[in-house]
């Protein structure tokens, strides 16, 4: 079955004044909407990872606090909500450190997977990488992606590509 996973889209990312924001992020919540909600009217799992941090997480050794638990910024934006979402919330930059999440996929039989998100070389990567370690198919939607580091997104890609992942520029109802 296919999935679609909406790797962190909330407003600390998305937006200019977010804590942790990925310059020209808010230019993907209409591609964002539109692949959630395809996946909502086609019956499609939605599966939507969320940074959830404690005010004192490990990560912010690394990165500025973002997306602390219960604030603002840790929502996803009210355009890229749907109904039937799956809301993946997790405290590190990889999907996988939640243990719901691959019963989560073996119980809905996810065989292919349509990823796209922010950010591409730091949690898109983590979630490409990991689908694609369970063995299944990963597609990434690049024109629903953004990364912080141009350099670093072109070599998280060629990484992905290189794990057998494959790329859509931008995503139609046929490439589904």
């Amino acid at each position: 079955m296919k999935a679609f996973f909406d790797i962190d889209s909330q407003i600390d990312f998305m937006f200019p004044a977010g804590a942790l924001y990925a310059p020209g992020a808010e230019r993907l919540l209409p591609a964002i909407a539109r692949l959630n909600a395809y996946a909502a009217k086609h019956g499609i799992p939605l599966i939507s990872t969320m940074c959830a941090h404690p005010e004192d997480a490990e990560e912010f050794k690394v990165w500025p606090p973002h997306c602390v638990v219960g604030t603002v910024g840790q929502q996803k934006p009210g355009s890229t909500l749907q109904p039937n979402q799956i809301l993946i919330e997790k405290n590190d930059i990889d999907m996988f450190s939640n243990p719901a999440l691959i019963p989560l996929l073996d119980r809905l039989e996810i065989d292919e997977c349509y990823v796209y998100g922010v950010v591409l070389e730091v949690c898109v990567r983590c979630a490409v990488s990991g689908l694609l370690q369970t063995g299944r198919k990963v597609k990434l939607v690049s024109d629903a992606t953004i990364h912080f580091d141009a350099e670093a997104g072109s070599k998280a890609l060629e990484e992905f590509k290189t794990a057998g992942g494959s790329r859509f520029a931008s995503i139609t109802e046929s490439d589904i």
